[in-house]
């Protein structure tokens, strides 16, 4: 048994793929992931992993002893979990991944009043627009927005996410509004390089959906860029309202093909399935759930309640 502070590191080496990886998981460093299994495969006296300059695969003894580290570590988990329940007081480390501009405009703001109500969670958020493994990244929960594919993780529906045809006045005035999305063709669509619908905009048209690909000159891996050009009257694009639900209120950009609504899609928490839902981890979806407003989210306020 005095090998089994090394389980959580093999098993992360396994997930991650890289002992590097693995460490930056567990905040250590790749050489003391490195001891730590050299040294878990000295005491088992049997040879773990195969290492290669440029992967690492496990050993038919890897295979077994994995599948039961897998196990041990899940129960430990699980133990820690049920015990924290026990104690009805969330805390520890919070590990969580949100997309970078939802994460800057509605989670950071209320972090602080979380962690003044929570003093004994140390949360680390991750913020990027990237899609990442939960399990692999060491996450306790995520944010996803957008169509939720078929997966083992569980999700938490917490508001809306509608999306509105977009530009600026000054736009419109130059280059005139489009009356069908068949008429964005003569347009400057701008688009979002991580958009998860692909690449095509849907349309909700009276016959069924209407799908156009998006064509023009300028195309970002972040939302707010795009609202930069928005604003600066460089083109057309479909924008989640989280982000220029103000804009729109204000005036500096209007909706367009308004008769033709976008699909309505959702934000979620998102983490991995286990038997207790850790405190820390509940206490913060509640207070999302309360945070964002339901199916009324702050963003979708009418102009008399901004």
């Amino acid at each position: 048994m005095e090998h089994f502070s090394a389980i959580p590191v093999f098993v992360a080496v396994i997930e991650s793929g890289s002992f590097s990886s693995a460490g930056k998981r567990l905040g250590i460093t790749k050489s003391a992931v490195s001891k730590r299994i050299s040294q878990l495969e000295e005491g088992l006296g049997v040879r773990l992993l195969h290492r290669t300059t440029r992967r690492l695969s496990l050993t038919e003894a890897g295979e077994q002893y994995y599948d039961y580290a897998q196990r041990a570590l899940g129960l430990a988990r699980e133990g820690e979990d049920a015990i924290t329940r026990l104690q009805g007081r969330p805390q520890g480390t919070l590990r969580i991944n949100v997309p970078m501009v939802f994460g800057r405009l509605h989670i950071a703001p209320v972090v602080p009043q979380f962690l003044l109500e929570n003093p004994d969670i140390k949360l680390d958020m991750i913020m990027e627009d990237r899609m990442v493994d939960l399990v692999d990244g060491g996450f306790d929960m995520a944010i996803r927005i957008g169509h939720m594919p078929d997966s083992s993780l569980v999700q938490r529906r917490l508001a809306p996410c509608r999306s509105v045809l977009c530009a600026s006045p000054g736009y419109v005035a130059r280059h005139g509004s489009p009356m069908t999305p068949q008429d964005l063709a003569n347009h400057n669509c701008m688009t979002y390089s991580y958009f998860r619908g692909g690449s095509e905009w849907t349309f909700k048209g009276p016959e069924g959906p209407i799908k156009i690909k998006p064509s023009g000159n300028y195309q970002v891996n972040n939302s707010e860029a795009i609202r930069n050009g928005l604003l600066a009257g460089l083109g057309i694009c479909q924008m989640p309202t989280f982000i220029v639900g103000p804009d729109l209120v204000s005036g500096t950009l209007i909706p367009l093909l308004e008769a033709y609504p976008l699909p309505l899609h959702a934000i979620y928490a998102v983490f991995p399935q286990r038997r207790f839902l850790p405190a820390k981890v509940k206490v913060f979806i509640d207070f999302l759930q309360q945070q964002l407003g339901g199916d009324s989210p702050p963003w979708d306020a009418a102009p008399d309640q901004a």
